[in-house]
């Protein structure tokens, strides 16, 4: 089955929450489901090159690390650096060594992919795609996925970058202005979930980021524009203008490492999503 013309597949962020969408997508990828446009943030734009590419299982293996030598959280390389995730590692020897990305596949794809950053200059979203170059593709990827203060600032065309969740954590809003009149939207935390105000954070933000200060503002304020879209994504959901999949139990949090939790995680992605397969279906074609 192929989604309709103008059908979107947003996905959010979260870290190793990202395995529920792992899930999902793998369950739809088996069942040759192909949406014409993908928009990925952070651990969702990994999942949505993962999609084009068609790798089932990819995503589900570059977060559930089974030999402890190649995870990415923690790392004495990363910590050297005064760091937690191991950028290097996620986005140099995952996909050109320990799970081969395949770029062929990616690049010949008529899906449309986009990958939301945040840049650090203006401390807004830019929406950013490669068909062509490899580097440059890995290099939007690990932008979207450089959470402040926890991973270094990102270079993509000369522009300092970072996590695409600061400006624009559910690009919704975006894929509609695009034209896309049915979104499926793929969310990583549980109905109801919101942001809160920035607490103790406030003051290490203010001190590290002087020189970006409108990426300063967007962090400060990044938990109002969540929120604001999480309403209107419960309304339109209720009023069934978009249809949305979420986890139904507890998330794990965005550095768990737990093998165990990670993998029931991923695997409540997979059923919740065969299990709402022909609610999705029937959206799709109304």
């Amino acid at each position: 089955m192929n989604g309709k013309k103008e059908a979107a597949l947003v996905l959010e962020g979260g870290g190793t929450r990202g395995v529920f969408t792992a899930g999902v997508l793998d369950y739809l990828m088996e069942k040759e489901v192909k949406f014409p446009y993908v928009i990925g943030v952070s651990a969702g734009a990994c999942n949505a090159i993962d999609y084009v590419s068609k790798q089932i299982g990819r995503t589900k293996d570059c977060t559930i690390i089974q030999d402890r030598k190649n995870r990415y959280i923690g790392t004495k390389d990363a910590l050297k650096k005064g760091y937690l995730f191991d950028m290097d590692r996620l986005f140099d020897e995952y996909p050109n060594r320990l799970f081969p990305f395949d770029f062929d596949t990616y690049f010949a794809s008529d899906i449309q992919c986009e990958v939301v950053v945040t840049n650090c200059l203006t401390g807004e979203a830019m929406y950013l795609s490669e068909k062509q170059d490899r580097e440059r593709l890995l290099t939007i990827c690990r932008a979207s996925s450089s959470i402040p203060l926890i991973s270094p600032v990102v270079d993509v065309d000369g522009i300092p970058c970072v996590d695409g969740g600061v400006a624009d954590s559910v690009p919704l809003i975006h894929s509609m202005k695009l034209g896309h009149q049915k979104n499926v939207v793929v969310l990583t935390r549980n109905k109801g979930y919101r942001k809160k105000a920035p607490g103790k954070s406030r003051l290490l933000y203010t001190a590290a980021l002087k020189k970006y200060p409108n990426l300063l503002n967007a962090l400060l304020n990044r938990y109002r524009n969540y929120n604001r879209v999480m309403e209107l994504v419960e309304k339109w959901e209720e009023e069934g203008h978009i249809f949305v999949i979420r986890p139904e139990v507890e998330p794990v949090s965005r550095t768990e490492q737990n093998v165990e939790k990670l993998t029931e995680f991923y695997d409540h992605g997979y059923q919740l999503m065969k299990q709402r397969m022909e609610e999705m279906q029937a959206y799709l074609e109304k």
